[in-house]
């Protein structure tokens, strides 16, 4: 029987009250081989830590799997990548806690970090990478957009190559490549997934498609090789509506139809949860959030456990102990 984000929330609040996080995590097993990956967590809600401090959290969390900020404002800044990102993933690691994944400001191969950055990640043994976002210039047509980008997607893939690594973008709602999710497809089509590929956002392409992103999600599908995962609503202030980031559950994500697409498109690799909702500023990368550490903890440890329930309904099993 599936339960309401309430009804869980009900069931578990003995079992977690007073725990700062404390869960187990699943893995998916989704693919002919049956591949496991646990969930891993943004870690820009968590920048107000040190990487010790990040490390101690996820594994009282449960996390097995961090995405880290390696980008301006993030955990590791780029410029420093090459001491710090070592130091970041030996501090989780000793916490049992890995780091398959980051989050980054790459969007060519002509700058300067871009290499220096894939190549610190490569030999630490982090295997993909969250591109940064590109926009449309307004005097150029749609198609001249693209053809650029194109151009970028393709020098890219070649220094993915070079030091083994995936590079992913992420469906983003708004005017920004990305936003319709179709002009992805026109970016990657020619691109190889092993190398190139999408971090399909089902918060985004919901926003964007309403209820036709099945269609993105499957003209996407072989590219996707990482996901993320958070939920949203509609909300009308003042006669204007606007977006309202919520918890799992709360919103108008469709996760079943979601997971039914995930399952039978053979879609796996990293999923990871983004903490956008009200966080006392810690959602937006704050090191200084209002919100007490405490208070932010159970709020991961309630779209984490809802998360896992969710998984365990449409068979994605594997826990991780």
């Amino acid at each position: 029987m599936r339960q309401s984000r309430r009804a869980f929330i009900k069931t578990t609040s003995a079992a977690t009250a007073g725990v700062v996080i404390g869960p187990n995590l699943l893995a998916v097993k989704c693919t002919a081989e049956n591949t496991k990956n646990p969930i891993s967590v943004f870690t820009k809600c968590l920048q107000f830590l040190d990487y010790d401090g990040l490390g101690e959290t996820l594994a009282k969390v449960g996390f097995k799997n961090a995405e880290l900020s390696v980008r301006k404002g993030g955990h590791v800044l780029p410029v420093n990548v090459k001491t710090d990102l070592p130091k970041a993933v030996k501090a989780l690691k000793k916490y049992g806690v890995s780091a398959p994944i980051m989050v980054t400001d790459i969007v060519n191969s002509d700058n300067p970090d871009t290499e220096t950055v894939l190549g610190t990640a490569s030999e630490l043994g982090i295997k993909y990478y969250r591109m940064g976002y590109l926009s449309y210039d307004p005097a150029m047509s749609i198609m001249e957009n693209l053809d650029k980008h194109r151009i970028a997607f393709e020098n890219l893939e070649k220094i993915n190559r070079k030091y083994n690594i995936h590079g992913c973008y992420q469906n983003h709602s708004g005017v920004r490549v990305g936003g319709p999710v179709w002009d992805l497809f026109t970016l990657l089509k020619d691109r190889d997934p092993v190398f190139m590929g999408v971090q399909y956002d089902i918060r985004h392409a919901v926003v964007e498609g309403g209820v036709s992103w099945p269609l993105g999600m499957k003209l996407l599908s072989p590219w996707i090789k990482t996901t993320a995962i958070k939920d949203f609503f509609w909300k009308n202030e003042n006669g204007k509506w606007e977006l309202t980031n919520v918890p799992l559950g709360e919103g108008m994500v469709d996760f079943d139809s979601y997971l039914k697409e995930y399952i039978s498109l053979g879609i796996s690799g990293p999923v990871t949860i983004h903490y956008e909702y009200e966080l006392g500023g810690a959602e937006s990368g704050k090191r200084n959030p209002t919100m007490s550490p405490e208070k932010i903890s159970e709020y991961l440890t309630t779209d984490l456990n809802w998360l896992k329930m969710k998984f365990k309904e449409h068979g994605i099993d594997g826990l991780f102990n």
